[in-house]
């Protein structure tokens, strides 16, 4: 079956198939064309998803990411990520295997088919032109035969009449014979014209017209036969991606049956415990006895206080409470020292001047006058306090000791923080190590280098590690604190004792385990603290509770203190403390060695190193509350 001998007369047709062919493939390629846009538009898509809902760096959304759910929506949108992928590289490899082939191809093919068929024309043309020189020579040959024979009837008639004389008679005969004898050769070169068109059109119609459509034919299967691999390869570049899409579903599967609902819920209990005990059972009062009013250990408004009676100024009272305050904190604001320090000792060693001269003892005002003092300054502090607490939140920095935070929370965040700079000390350790091997190496081999030249680097490495060994001991102070504190939650809590003045209010001890602050946080207080109730006034409603201050630094005391007068402080040679105000110029610096314990001590008797931050912090605070 050849296209050559069963449409030999279907030129015009076969070209028009052949066109339509062409167009096919083209079609076909557009096909691919925008399945590979689809492809890479749904993989953007899927990219753009996946990263829209990845947990923000250095956001509260990574804390949530430690829950056994949230990682395994997580790994899903990074399996969703790789998913993309594939459809990227279904993209990727339809355009190479098909798009970019398929279109150099067709190139091709229009070469091809363009030969193909000017080689068909060419062939026709050269038999039309055959045929129009067998026409011609046939019309010739016919004409001169008319020619011939009225030539010779022109003769016969003349030499028939004899009126006519001898010369034209043989002019006629002359002519006649010319005339036949051009019949004679357009004979001859018709039958051999005849001879040659029969011959260009058997070669025409049996060989050429065939041989040129056979091609044709060959190229038109071989693009059947090109289209339907290119089909092939379409399912096959979709079926090598099934696999790693499979993998990606197998993934996602697996990463939700890791999730864990219990370790998830005691997720949920070490992020937000609180270390707190639920407050006891709220006692009945009696009113029946307005003199002898009970006030439960265990309610709300009095947490564990000692149950005395409270003492009521004038007739009236709102039954509100004084505000949470720590002894050692009312006794520093009460009995701080205002005479000038003792001077340090002559000699640096703590033998030769053991103490020191002391502070000297200051005269005793009334208690009702310190009280009064402390009542008429307390809205300042208070404003102090907010605005410090603003300004906190607006810098991004809580208190370095997290004081602000639940006791669990606490010890959660102080834990992380001592690992951290254990970290950062090991860094150093490792850097340090590192150059004193480099150091042994330049000693050893001069001509490598200097050893000199890594001292000054050393000796700030070991200045860097002093410092993060000193930081790594005031947080493990803190923990060490907080876990005490912890251990110590169901224990009974210490009854503090009254602070009675002439005539004056008395002050019951309440044991506060917490107080709210106004921004929401948590500030854990130690066991003993004061309550105080005082007539209805103003300075009642403004009245909040009071927060440890904060600290700005560390100091080490260069001698040994003995703090006997009231508002100071005992300290020992080398010990190492905690800076919570610093000498305004009196002498004295105020210091803490931990919740229970601070006062002041003699500057001169103390090196301090400020936290600048926390320092700068402090004094804009001061500025602002002035």
């Amino acid at each position: 079956m050849s296209w050559g001998t069963e449409l030999w007369d279907q030129f015009d047709n076969l070209e028009k198939h052949t066109q339509w062919g062409i167009d096919v493939l083209e079609k076909f390629i557009k096909f691919v064309k925008e399945r590979t846009e689809i492809e890479l538009s749904y993989a953007k898509q899927l990219r753009n998803l996946s990263k829209k809902y990845q947990p923000k760096k250095n956001s509260k959304e990574e804390e949530e990411y430690r829950y056994t759910s949230a990682r395994a929506f997580l790994a899903t949108l990074n399996e969703m990520n790789d998913y993309a992928g594939q459809h990227e590289v279904i993209s990727e490899n339809m355009t190479s295997l098909i798009t970019g082939e398929l279109t150099r191809y067709v190139q091709e093919l229009k070469q091809e088919r363009k030969s193909h068929f000017h080689d068909g024309r060419k062939a026709q043309q050269h038999i039309e032109t055959c045929w129009k020189q067998l026409e011609a020579s046939k019309r010739r040959f016919e004409r001169d035969c008319k020619e011939a024979d009225r030539a010779q009837q022109y003769f016969e008639k003349m030499d028939a009449d004899i009126n006519v004389t001898k010369a034209d008679v043989e002019k006629a005969r002359q002519q006649a014979q010319l005339r036949h004898q051009m019949a004679e050769d357009s004979k001859a070169e018709y039958s051999s014209t005849l001879q040659k068109f029969n011959s260009e059109q058997h070669d025409h119609y049996y060989t050429h017209i065939p041989h040129i459509f056979q091609k044709i034919q060959e190229m038109e299967e071989r693009r059947i036969v090109r289209i339907g691999e290119s089909m092939k390869t379409f399912a096959e570049v979709d079926r090598q991606v099934i696999p790693i899409i499979g993998k990606c579903l197998d993934e996602i599967t697996k990463a939700a049956e890791s999730i864990d609902h219990k370790n998830d819920s005691q997720l949920v209990i070490e992020a937000f415990k609180s270390g707190f005990e639920p407050p006891g059972d709220v006692e009945f009062e009696d009113f029946t006895q307005p003199m002898k009013r009970t006030v439960s250990e265990s309610s709300l408004s009095n947490s564990r206080g000692d149950g005395k009676s409270e003492p009521k100024f004038g007739g009236k009272s709102k039954g509100k409470l004084w505000p949470f305050i720590k002894k050692n904190k009312l006794m520093s604001l009460l009995t701080s020292p205002h005479q000038p320090p003792p001077p340090p000792p002559a000699s640096a060693s703590p033998s030769a001047v053991p103490n020191g001269p002391q502070s000297p003892k200051q005269q005793k005002e009334p208690l009702s006058h310190r009280f009064n003092e402390f009542m008429t300054s307390k809205p300042k502090i208070h404003c102090f306090r907010s605005l410090k607490r603003g300004l906190s939140l607006k810098l991004g920095a809580g208190p370095e000791d997290f004081s602000n935070l639940p006791p669990e929370q606490r010890r959660k965040k102080l834990q992380q923080k001592v690992d951290e700079l254990n970290k950062d000390i090991q860094k150093e350790m490792d850097q340090r190590d590192a150059l004193t091997k480099m150091k042994d190496v330049y000693i050893k081999n001069p001509q490598m280098g200097d050893a000199a030249s890594v001292d000054h680097r050393l000796a700030e490495l070991g200045q860097n590690i002093e410092k993060l060994r000193l930081e790594v001991q005031k947080f493990e102070g803190w923990l060490a604190e907080v876990e005490g504190r912890l251990s110590m939650r169901t224990e009974a809590r210490r009854q503090s004792g009254l602070y009675e003045a002439q005539n004056t209010s008395a002050v019951n001890s309440c044991a506060q385990d917490r107080e709210s602050s106004p921004d929401g946080s948590y500030t854990e207080e130690q066991s003993q603290e004061t309550e105080m109730k005082v007539p209805a006034t103003d300075f009642d409603d403004e009245f909040d509770d009071e927060e440890p201050l904060p600290t700005i630094g560390t100091c080490k005391a260069l001698y040994t203190f003995e703090g006997q007068n009231e508002g100071t402080i005992s300290v020992a040679e080398g010990e190492m403390l905690y800076v919570i105000e610093e000498d305004k110029g009196d002498g004295w610096t105020r210091i803490r060695r931990n919740e229970d314990e601070e006062g002041y001590v003699p500057t001169s008797y103390v090196e301090v190193y400020l936290d600048k931050n926390a320092k700068d912090v402090y004094k804009s605070l001061e500025k602002i509350s002035e």
